[in-house]
């Protein structure tokens, strides 16, 4: 009987030794699944704050060139303002050309600060983020497993 009881455990240990390599290698499998994913999530969590910094710079620029803006554009009022009294008080002197080139001048520059508002205003739409959290298409997939 000896012999027989060798026999019968031999198999029993064998097949939970493959059962236990086979468990771990799953375990292990689902570790490194699990591990992926957090850095990942990491990854995505990391560009949404750089992108929610760069968006808070950005509207910090526009609100400072908006001000500028509505400076500029008061002081390029009241100088259209003082040139048309002054323009009808001399009748065409100097004075009021001067006020007048300061005038275009303000405006000149006040789309200057438009323009970078309208430049910054890109970036408080996440672009980045969104291309990230769009699913790729399928020829794209193909394209990076080749």
């Amino acid at each position: 009987m000896a012999p027989n009881a060798a026999n019968d455990e031999a198999p029993g240990q064998s097949a939970t030794r493959g059962d236990s390599v086979k468990g771990s290698g799953v375990l292990e499998d689902a570790q490194s699944l699990w591990q992926e994913l957090r850095e990942l999530s990491h990854d995505r969590f990391r560009l949404a704050a750089l992108e929610t910094q760069r968006a808070g710079d950005s509207l910090v620029s526009m609100i400072m060139a908006g001000v500028m803006v509505a400076v500029l554009l008061i002081g390029a009022w009241l100088g259209l303002l003082a040139a048309a009294v002054l323009w009808l008080v001399e009748h065409g002197v100097v004075a009021s050309s001067a006020i007048l080139l300061a005038v275009v001048f303000n405006l000149l520059l006040s789309l200057i600060l438009c323009a970078v508002i309208r430049r910054k205003s890109r970036y408080l739409q996440f672009p980045a983020t969104l291309r990230t959290l769009r699913p790729r298409p399928p020829e794209r997939r193909d394209q990076e497993k080749s």
